[in-house]
Protein backbone atom coordinates (compact mmCIF):
# COMPACT_ATOMS: atom_id res chain seq x y z
CA UNK A 1 0.00 0.00 0.00
CA UNK A 2 1.17 3.51 -1.27
CA UNK A 3 1.72 6.25 1.26
CA UNK A 4 -0.72 8.21 -0.84
CA UNK A 5 -3.27 5.28 0.03
CA UNK A 6 -2.31 6.07 3.92
CA UNK A 7 -2.50 9.49 3.76
CA UNK A 8 -5.18 11.09 1.55
CA UNK A 9 -4.67 14.49 1.20
CA UNK A 10 -6.96 17.05 2.72
CA UNK A 11 -8.77 19.77 1.17
CA UNK A 12 -10.80 22.33 2.89
CA UNK A 13 -13.25 23.96 1.51
CA UNK A 14 -15.58 26.94 2.96
CA UNK A 15 -19.32 27.66 1.46
CA UNK A 16 -20.20 31.22 2.17
CA UNK A 17 -22.64 33.60 0.85
CA UNK A 18 -25.88 35.77 1.97
CA UNK A 19 -27.80 34.01 4.68
CA UNK A 20 -30.73 32.11 3.33
CA UNK A 21 -29.09 30.62 -0.06
CA UNK A 22 -28.84 27.10 0.86
CA UNK A 23 -25.41 26.73 1.94
CA UNK A 24 -26.31 24.45 4.44
CA UNK A 25 -28.63 22.33 2.34
CA UNK A 26 -25.83 21.98 -0.14
CA UNK A 27 -23.33 21.01 2.06
CA UNK A 28 -26.04 18.59 3.70
CA UNK A 29 -26.88 17.06 0.95
CA UNK A 30 -22.98 16.45 0.02
CA UNK A 31 -22.01 14.91 3.31
CA UNK A 32 -25.54 12.84 4.29
CA UNK A 33 -27.46 12.84 1.35
CA UNK A 34 -30.44 14.70 2.91
CA UNK A 35 -32.84 18.10 2.57
CA UNK A 36 -35.01 19.54 5.11
CA UNK A 37 -37.33 22.48 4.61
CA UNK A 38 -36.53 23.99 8.02
CA UNK A 39 -34.61 27.10 7.87
CA UNK A 40 -32.30 27.57 11.19
CA UNK A 41 -29.59 30.61 10.23
CA UNK A 42 -26.15 28.77 10.98
CA UNK A 43 -23.08 30.64 12.41
CA UNK A 44 -20.66 28.33 11.68
CA UNK A 45 -20.64 24.40 11.42
CA UNK A 46 -18.36 21.74 10.13
CA UNK A 47 -18.20 18.62 8.01
CA UNK A 48 -16.18 16.25 6.97
CA UNK A 49 -16.78 13.81 3.98
CA UNK A 50 -13.94 11.79 2.08
CA UNK A 51 -14.28 11.71 -1.87
CA UNK A 52 -11.58 9.86 -4.74
CA UNK A 53 -10.52 12.08 -8.00
CA UNK A 54 -8.68 9.64 -10.34
CA UNK A 55 -8.35 7.07 -8.23
CA UNK A 56 -7.00 8.84 -4.80
CA UNK A 57 -9.58 9.49 -2.12
CA UNK A 58 -9.19 13.03 -0.45
CA UNK A 59 -10.86 14.08 2.75
CA UNK A 60 -12.82 17.27 2.45
CA UNK A 61 -13.52 19.63 5.71
CA UNK A 62 -16.31 21.93 4.94
CA UNK A 63 -16.59 24.95 6.95
CA UNK A 64 -20.53 26.29 6.35
CA UNK A 65 -20.33 30.20 7.42
CA UNK A 66 -22.93 32.21 8.16
CA UNK A 67 -24.19 34.76 5.88
CA UNK A 68 -26.04 37.39 8.08
CA UNK A 69 -24.39 40.79 8.71
CA UNK A 70 -24.13 40.58 11.89
CA UNK A 71 -21.87 37.26 12.13
CA UNK A 72 -19.34 38.54 9.05
CA UNK A 73 -16.60 39.10 11.51
CA UNK A 74 -16.50 35.56 12.60
CA UNK A 75 -16.29 34.34 9.20
CA UNK A 76 -13.75 36.78 8.63
CA UNK A 77 -11.64 35.63 11.20
CA UNK A 78 -11.93 32.32 10.72
CA UNK A 79 -12.39 31.06 7.28
CA UNK A 80 -9.87 32.60 5.13
CA UNK A 81 -7.49 29.84 5.28
CA UNK A 82 -9.17 27.35 2.87
CA UNK A 83 -7.95 25.69 -0.59
CA UNK A 84 -11.40 26.38 -2.04
CA UNK A 85 -14.34 28.94 -1.81
CA UNK A 86 -18.20 27.88 -2.58
CA UNK A 87 -19.61 31.16 -2.98
CA UNK A 88 -23.62 30.56 -3.06
CA UNK A 89 -26.43 32.98 -4.07
CA UNK A 90 -30.43 32.52 -4.58
CA UNK A 91 -30.95 32.34 -7.85
CA UNK A 92 -34.75 33.96 -6.54
CA UNK A 93 -32.90 36.40 -5.19
CA UNK A 94 -30.85 38.96 -7.15
CA UNK A 95 -29.54 40.44 -4.02
CA UNK A 96 -27.72 37.60 -2.75
CA UNK A 97 -25.65 37.74 -5.69
CA UNK A 98 -24.99 41.45 -4.90
CA UNK A 99 -23.99 40.59 -1.58
CA UNK A 100 -21.03 38.16 -3.01
CA UNK A 101 -18.99 41.39 -3.65
CA UNK A 102 -18.13 41.51 -0.09
CA UNK A 103 -16.99 37.45 0.28
CA UNK A 104 -15.45 37.64 -2.77
CA UNK A 105 -13.46 40.78 -1.38
CA UNK A 106 -12.05 39.30 1.15
CA UNK A 107 -11.27 36.16 -0.77
CA UNK A 108 -8.92 38.42 -2.83
CA UNK A 109 -7.16 39.92 0.36
CA UNK A 110 -6.33 36.56 1.34
CA UNK A 111 -4.97 35.56 -1.78
CA UNK A 112 -2.78 38.35 -2.15
CA UNK A 113 -1.59 37.83 1.60
CA UNK A 114 -0.73 34.47 0.65
CA UNK A 115 1.27 35.49 -2.21
CA UNK A 116 2.91 38.22 -0.83
CA UNK A 117 3.86 35.02 2.39
CA UNK A 118 4.64 32.58 -0.48
CA UNK A 119 7.46 35.70 -1.91
CA UNK A 120 8.88 36.40 1.72
CA UNK A 121 9.27 32.49 2.88
CA UNK A 122 10.52 31.73 -1.00
CA UNK A 123 13.19 34.77 -0.49
CA UNK A 124 14.60 33.08 3.20
CA UNK A 125 14.61 29.68 1.17
CA UNK A 126 16.85 31.39 -1.05
CA UNK A 127 19.11 32.66 1.45
CA UNK A 128 19.51 29.55 2.92
CA UNK A 129 17.80 30.45 6.17
CA UNK A 130 14.79 28.63 5.93
CA UNK A 131 13.69 25.04 5.04
CA UNK A 132 14.81 21.35 4.64
CA UNK A 133 17.00 19.50 2.56
CA UNK A 134 14.37 19.62 -0.39
CA UNK A 135 14.40 23.52 -0.42
CA UNK A 136 10.46 23.39 0.99
CA UNK A 137 10.45 23.55 4.79
CA UNK A 138 10.75 19.61 4.44
CA UNK A 139 7.06 18.97 4.30
CA UNK A 140 7.82 18.84 -0.09
CA UNK A 141 4.74 20.99 -0.03
CA UNK A 142 6.70 24.60 -0.69
CA UNK A 143 6.19 27.96 1.02
CA UNK A 144 2.63 28.70 2.30
CA UNK A 145 1.19 25.38 1.93
CA UNK A 146 1.93 25.34 -2.43
CA UNK A 147 4.58 23.17 -4.09
CA UNK A 148 7.88 23.54 -6.37
CA UNK A 149 8.42 27.54 -7.47
CA UNK A 150 4.48 28.92 -7.17
CA UNK A 151 1.99 29.87 -4.39
CA UNK A 152 -1.05 28.26 -5.38
CA UNK A 153 -4.32 30.72 -4.96
CA UNK A 154 -7.63 29.32 -3.46
CA UNK A 155 -10.11 28.55 -5.81
CA UNK A 156 -13.17 29.75 -6.27
CA UNK A 157 -16.62 28.45 -7.80
CA UNK A 158 -20.21 30.17 -7.91
CA UNK A 159 -22.95 28.30 -7.11
CA UNK A 160 -26.58 29.48 -8.17
CA UNK A 161 -28.64 27.74 -5.95
CA UNK A 162 -32.38 26.91 -5.45
CA UNK A 163 -32.90 26.17 -9.59
CA UNK A 164 -35.83 24.09 -9.12
CA UNK A 165 -37.49 27.33 -8.26
CA UNK A 166 -37.62 28.52 -11.85
CA UNK A 167 -40.73 30.55 -11.92
CA UNK A 168 -39.40 32.26 -9.27
CA UNK A 169 -35.88 33.14 -10.76
CA UNK A 170 -34.47 36.59 -10.63
CA UNK A 171 -31.34 35.88 -11.90
CA UNK A 172 -30.41 34.07 -15.42
CA UNK A 173 -27.87 31.44 -16.08
CA UNK A 174 -26.01 34.00 -18.29
CA UNK A 175 -25.40 36.49 -15.49
CA UNK A 176 -24.62 34.32 -12.80
CA UNK A 177 -21.77 33.04 -15.28
CA UNK A 178 -20.77 36.84 -16.51
CA UNK A 179 -20.38 37.61 -12.36
CA UNK A 180 -18.35 34.49 -11.86
CA UNK A 181 -16.19 34.81 -15.16
CA UNK A 182 -15.47 38.27 -14.14
CA UNK A 183 -14.01 37.65 -10.87
CA UNK A 184 -12.00 34.44 -11.98
CA UNK A 185 -14.34 31.79 -10.71
CA UNK A 186 -15.90 28.65 -12.48
CA UNK A 187 -19.57 28.85 -12.04
CA UNK A 188 -22.31 26.00 -11.50
CA UNK A 189 -26.24 26.16 -11.19
CA UNK A 190 -27.58 23.38 -8.08
CA UNK A 191 -30.88 22.75 -6.14
CA UNK A 192 -30.35 21.12 -2.82
CA UNK A 193 -33.80 20.32 -2.80
CA UNK A 194 -33.77 18.26 -6.14
CA UNK A 195 -29.93 17.04 -5.86
CA UNK A 196 -28.96 18.74 -9.20
CA UNK A 197 -25.11 19.87 -9.49
CA UNK A 198 -24.66 19.07 -6.06
CA UNK A 199 -21.49 16.28 -6.32
CA UNK A 200 -20.63 18.11 -9.74
CA UNK A 201 -19.77 20.70 -8.30
CA UNK A 202 -17.87 20.03 -5.20
CA UNK A 203 -16.14 17.51 -7.65
CA UNK A 204 -15.06 20.04 -9.58
CA UNK A 205 -13.48 22.31 -6.43
CA UNK A 206 -11.55 18.92 -5.53
CA UNK A 207 -10.60 18.90 -9.30
CA UNK A 208 -9.17 22.43 -9.63
CA UNK A 209 -7.59 22.13 -6.11
CA UNK A 210 -5.79 19.12 -6.84
CA UNK A 211 -4.85 20.61 -10.62
CA UNK A 212 -3.66 24.06 -8.97
CA UNK A 213 -1.58 21.89 -6.81
CA UNK A 214 0.18 19.49 -9.24
CA UNK A 215 0.89 22.35 -11.09
CA UNK A 216 2.80 24.19 -8.17
CA UNK A 217 4.56 20.85 -7.62
CA UNK A 218 5.50 20.36 -11.17
CA UNK A 219 7.22 23.95 -11.45
CA UNK A 220 4.41 24.87 -14.29
CA UNK A 221 2.84 27.90 -15.03
CA UNK A 222 1.11 29.52 -12.03
CA UNK A 223 -2.41 28.35 -12.15
CA UNK A 224 -3.33 31.55 -11.59
CA UNK A 225 -1.64 34.53 -13.36
CA UNK A 226 -0.79 37.11 -11.70
CA UNK A 227 -2.92 40.00 -11.56
CA UNK A 228 -5.36 38.44 -13.90
CA UNK A 229 -9.11 36.71 -12.94
CA UNK A 230 -8.30 33.33 -13.68
CA UNK A 231 -11.44 31.97 -16.22
CA UNK A 232 -12.06 28.38 -16.04
CA UNK A 233 -11.08 27.22 -19.40
CA UNK A 234 -14.08 25.61 -21.46
CA UNK A 235 -13.25 21.37 -20.98
CA UNK A 236 -12.94 18.94 -23.93
CA UNK A 237 -16.02 17.54 -25.24
CA UNK A 238 -15.41 14.20 -22.89
CA UNK A 239 -15.18 16.04 -19.58
CA UNK A 240 -18.23 18.36 -20.81
CA UNK A 241 -20.73 15.62 -21.24
CA UNK A 242 -19.60 13.75 -18.32
CA UNK A 243 -19.78 16.94 -15.87
CA UNK A 244 -23.31 18.12 -17.53
CA UNK A 245 -26.33 17.21 -15.42
CA UNK A 246 -29.33 18.63 -16.76
CA UNK A 247 -30.62 21.69 -15.02
CA UNK A 248 -33.69 22.79 -17.43
CA UNK A 249 -37.06 20.89 -18.53
CA UNK A 250 -37.51 19.88 -22.35
CA UNK A 251 -40.01 22.70 -23.79
CA UNK A 252 -41.09 20.11 -26.70
CA UNK A 253 -41.22 19.90 -29.99
CA UNK A 254 -40.12 23.59 -30.73
CA UNK A 255 -36.65 22.78 -30.74
CA UNK A 256 -35.25 25.35 -28.06
CA UNK A 257 -34.37 22.00 -26.31
CA UNK A 258 -32.93 20.92 -22.92
CA UNK A 259 -30.51 23.79 -21.19
CA UNK A 260 -27.45 21.99 -19.81
CA UNK A 261 -24.68 23.83 -17.64
CA UNK A 262 -20.91 21.71 -17.51
CA UNK A 263 -18.28 22.29 -15.24
CA UNK A 264 -17.58 25.58 -15.95
CA UNK A 265 -20.80 27.05 -16.06
CA UNK A 266 -20.97 26.65 -19.91
CA UNK A 267 -24.41 26.40 -21.59
CA UNK A 268 -24.88 23.19 -23.35
CA UNK A 269 -27.26 22.69 -25.85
Amino acid sequence: MSDDTLFPETISITVCGDGGTGKSSLSLRLVRSCWTTDYDPTIQDFYTTTRTYSGRPYHLHLTDTAGQEEYRGLWSSSGMSSDAYLLVYDVTNKRSLEELEWFDGLIEMEAEMREEKFERERELELSGKKGGKDGMGGNGKGPAGAGGGFAVRPVKIVAGNKVDLSGQREVTAEEGLKWARGRGAGFMETSARNCVNVEETFELLVRRVVEAREAARNGVAPPFPEGKPFVLPDEDEKERKRMSVLTGKSKGKKGRGIRRFGCAGCVIC
